[in-house]
């Protein structure tokens, strides 16, 4: 039964936060099988970026081919943000983890998306990845909720982020929460 389920729902094969050079900001890698070792994701991160990087995908999210992979991608500022899965998974839904992906970052972030505010905050970056996919099944793609989860973790964990910082996140997560509901 298990293995049908699997067969079924959507996986993700990894999530992609790259700077204006192609170089890493946040990886997180779902599976091993295809980049065993650090210098096979090195060298798959360089061919996403240089295959997309002639594109302009800041408007909406761009999809391309690569290596029997579906990248779906969306550049901002300094920032390029990538989903990457099997040739055999739906777009749509690799485009809503992307979407979830960028407007969470987006949140906490507090609309400053940029290479040196992402730095600074890669903490809040890293749990967002977790909140989104764990071992590829996409968890969350809801931007309020897994923002709102990443801002209680870093309450909890005693982050070195100021009070305010999180409740601004909580109050900005709330009022676009609030928003979508009274749509």
């Amino acid at each position: 039964m298990a293995s049908s389920y699997q067969e079924s729902c959507p996986s993700i094969k990894n999530i992609l936060l790259l700077d204006s050079e192609g170089k890493r900001v946040a990886v997180k890698y779902y599976s091993d099988d295809d980049w065993p070792t650090n210098s096979a994701k090195l060298a798959f991160e360089k061919s996403v970026f240089t295959k997309t990087q002639k594109t302009n995908a800041r408007t909406e999210a761009e999809i391309a081919m690569l290596e029997n992979n579906i990248i779906v991608y969306k550049f901002v500022q300094d920032l390029h943000f990538f989903v990457t899965g099997g040739d055999d998974e739906n777009e749509l839904i690799l485009a809503t983890v992307l979407q979830g992906f960028f407007d969470a970052v987006t949140l906490l972030l507090r609309n400053n998306v940029e290479k040196r505010e992402a730095l600074e905050n890669l903490d809040l970056i890293l749990l967002c990845l977790d909140e989104i996919v764990d071992g590829g099944m996409i968890l969350e793609t809801d931007a309020n909720i897994i923002a709102g989860k990443v801002a209680t973790h870093s309450m909890d964990a005693g982050a070195p982020l100021s009070e305010q910082t999180i409740t601004q996140a909580l109050a900005t997560a709330h009022e676009h929460l609030m928003r979508s509901i009274l749509k």
